[in-house]
């Protein structure tokens, strides 16, 4: 029955896959889909669309495919940077595990499981049975078959080892070649200095003047302070939204919906000319914001970016104390001036802290709170449950297409609605924890998001039925490997359709498909709103993607050798992003941050975290089979497994934490004989300037609709 209902789930899935394909090649070729598909070409004036209509381009077509496939990484890392790079990695690593282990589980694995005797199962009616009889559940308790199963473990142990080390190196390796190949960056040669300390007879610019002209006289360049400029921005803002209606009422040509009322949406006051109120509160709110402006000189906070004239003065900077008190001149490096979030440079450090509490707080809360829909989810896959629940469905669920449909695609499609609000959520809980990087709180979302997922969608639905109300699991570590042994393996059917469902139809509707942004063009569209604004292209979402392919890998990883079922979708799976992010990375997404390949150390970690508890799986396994000295041969396997990552992060991490002095006085002294750094640190000395400080006005022109909505005027 388990197996049946999981083909249902595969065969909807696949359905949906194919009809996404199909929309997706046939809109592709109109030109109003190719805004929303194609917003990166279209953006840059490469878009090669055309306005005929021909037969031909209605029709479906992959040539897609080819062009995404074709080009190199070296193309790719030219295009789209090399956190571009690294995510294919990440890809292409999974691709490459699950190749060998579908190979070992399929041709090796799943034959002996079958074999076996221990569920006594009749197997006349295949479809009909349960998924437990492929998996480690069917070997007979004792059986010299379990050796082979123990092999395997140390065999896929050994390979994912090595795959995770050749990347490790070849990603360390690529990180240092593509800085040799970079072009002078602000934030290389800039620290973020915090903590300045206060002096009755000076600013905090003058502090900042004085200290490092006098310890750093031979390298120090300029510096830029940080202000308060919360309330400039809000001025902005607002301004900025006004003169939007006020281009999209100048847009429609039309006399009567100049005319309208003053107060509340539009819907009471005395019926006016908006166009001429517009123009009236923009001048009003332009003189607000020079008001504002002229006196946000005075509002310095102990912060600020400082510039040398070299990477490796801006690098000894940045890690060494600066004075004789560690709670002053606290320097970091500077992130990159568009990665730059500005709002928490004020924020005291009891601010800091309180937040970072509330975010932990929050972080538990929404944990405890997602038990709800795990719950649920775990009540559709046991009919039995949810008949004891709701008695009137009995007769409904006797119907064997909807038992199927309820036990094998809905839960994991209510479980995958419910994941959806977490990412967003985890990006806002890191924005407030006092990061100065946009890639910082990616970063940090990206981790918050995956531990969620391993912890709320793993265990939560592993422990549900067996061990989340037993007070043993936390009082006893001991019985931990017993207890995942036999509560594990029973959730395998679940997570192949939770494969399914959420890797490989989300990753055709919502990344090939691109289904918000066509509602969002549809909206536009049906209600007229202006299209005259400046498009701005999208970046890929790292903290939602690496956390989902991260948790897909677990399950490969944990499942290898009790459900190698799993091991196909999996390979299904990473096949589909292989082809569809790279289109995706070369046509859609652009760049918005770039760390370096900084998201590669939390892939190893997480690849560590999959394999041991894999050992741990296994050592329960055995004990529970009755194999005592297979059990116990496996307890080496998580100690040597740590010590592998030990040495990895020896060996690789501190390159991904900071350049070496070797790297960055080499490309200082290639920067001296460049006749062009003298222009950059002139660029330098305003990079950090504060983007509320730039001076702006609003175009009163009538006949320049097209016009930027911001004209940037040199101070």
């Amino acid at each position: 029955m388990i197996l049946s209902a999981l083909l249902t789930s595969v065969g909807i899935n696949v359905a949906l896959c194919l009809l996404f394909l199909i929309l997706y090649s046939i809109l592709k070729r109109k030109q109003s889909y190719a805004n929303i598909y194609l917003p990166r070409l279209v953006s840059e004036g490469k878009s090669q669309l055309g306005d005929e209509y021909s037969f031909e381009r209605i029709l479906p077509s992959v040539n897609w495919v080819k062009r995404a496939w074709q080009p190199s990484e070296e193309e790719l890392l030219a295009n789209s940077g090399f956190d571009a790079v690294v995510f294919m990695r990440i890809i292409t690593f999974g691709l490459r595990v699950f190749g060998v282990a579908a190979i070992i589980g399929i041709c090796v694995l799943v034959p002996f499981n079958f074999m076996g005797n221990q569920l006594n199962m009749d197997f006349t009616d295949l479809p009909n049975k349960s998924l437990e009889s492929f998996s480690i559940s069917n070997v007979d308790d004792g059986s010299n078959r379990l050796w082979i199963h123990f092999c395997a473990v140390y065999v896929f142990t050994a390979v994912v080892c090595y795959y995770l080390y050749s990347e490790y190196d070849y990603i360390s390796c690529k990180r240092i070649g593509y800085f040799y190949s970079s072009k002078p960056q602000p934030h290389q040669f800039t620290v973020l200095v915090r903590s300045i300390p206060k002096s009755s007879g000076s600013s905090f610019s003058e502090r900042v003047e004085s200290f490092f002209t006098e310890y750093y006289g031979s390298t120090y360049l300029s510096h830029s302070m940080v202000r308060r400029t919360s309330k400039l921005k809000g001025l902005i803002n607002n301004a900025d939204k006004l003169y939007r209606r006020l281009v999209q009422l100048k847009s429609k040509n039309d006399t009567q919906q100049r005319f309208g009322r003053a107060s509340f949406m539009g819907l009471f006051g005395k019926r006016v000319d908006l166009l001429d109120s517009y123009e009236k509160k923009l001048e009003d709110m332009e003189d607000n914001v020079r008001t504002e402006r002229s006196t946000i000189a005075g509002k310095e906070v102990p912060a600020a970016f400082v510039s040398f004239k070299s990477r490796f003065s801006a690098a000894i900077a940045s890690h060494i104390q600066q004075g004789v008190k560690p709670t002053e001149w606290i320097t970091e490096p500077a992130p990159d001036p568009q990665d730059v979030y500005w709002p928490f440079f004020s924020a005291s450090f009891l601010k800091k802290w309180m937040c970072n509490i509330a975010v932990i707080v929050a972080c538990v809360l929404i944990t405890i709170l997602f038990l709800i829909p795990v719950i649920i989810v775990q009540g559709l896959t046991h009919l039995e449950q949810l008949e004891i629940w709701f008695p009137f469905l009995k007769g409904i669920l006797n119907i064997k297409i909807i038992s199927q449909v309820i036990t094998g695609y809905l839960p994991s499609l209510i479980l995958e609605m419910f994941l959806s609000f977490v990412p967003p959520v985890m990006v806002v809980l890191s924005s407030i924890q006092g990061y100065i990087a946009l890639s910082q709180i990616e970063k940090s979302a990206c981790i918050k998001v995956l531990w969620f997922f391993i912890w709320n969608i793993f265990f939560a639905n592993v422990l549900s039925g067996s061990a989340l109300y037993r007070v043993e699991f936390f009082l006893e570590p001991k019985r931990i490997p017993e207890i995942l042994a036999v509560a594990v393996p029973g959730q395998a059917s679940f997570f192949i359709a939770y494969v399914v469902t959420s890797g490989w139809t989300k990753t055709v509707s919502k990344e090939l498909f691109q289904p918000k942004s066509a509602v969002w063009i549809s909206l536009k569209s049906i209600f007229c709103w202006s299209s005259d604004e400046e498009f701005e292209v999208p970046s890929i979402p790292y903290h939602s993607e690496i956390p989902r392919i991260l948790f897909f890998s677990l399950l490969g990883v944990t499942y290898f050798f009790l459900a190698p079922l799993i091991l196909p979708f999996l390979l299904g799976y990473y096949c589909l992003c292989y082809i569809i992010y790279r289109n995706l990375l070369l046509n859609v997404y652009a760049p918005k941050f770039e760390t370096g390949g900084k998201f590669w150390p939390v892939v190893h970690d997480s690849t560590i975290f999959s394999l041991i508890l894999m050992h741990v799986i296994a050592i329960g396994i055995f004990g529970l089979k009755k194999v005592p000295l297979a059990s116990s041969l496996t307890i080496p396997l998580p100690i040597l497994t740590l010590v592998f990552n030990s040495y990895c992060q020896r060996r690789f991490l501190p390159m991904f934490k900071s350049y070496p002095a070797e790297c960055l006085i080499n490309k200082d002294r290639h920067d001296q004989r460049d006749p062009t750094i003298a222009s950059f640190y002139d660029k330098l000395a305003t990079a950090y300037q504060d983007p509320a400080m730039n001076s702006v006005r609003y175009s009163g022109n009538s006949d320049r609709i097209n016009s930027p909505l911001l004209h940037s005027v040199e101070n």
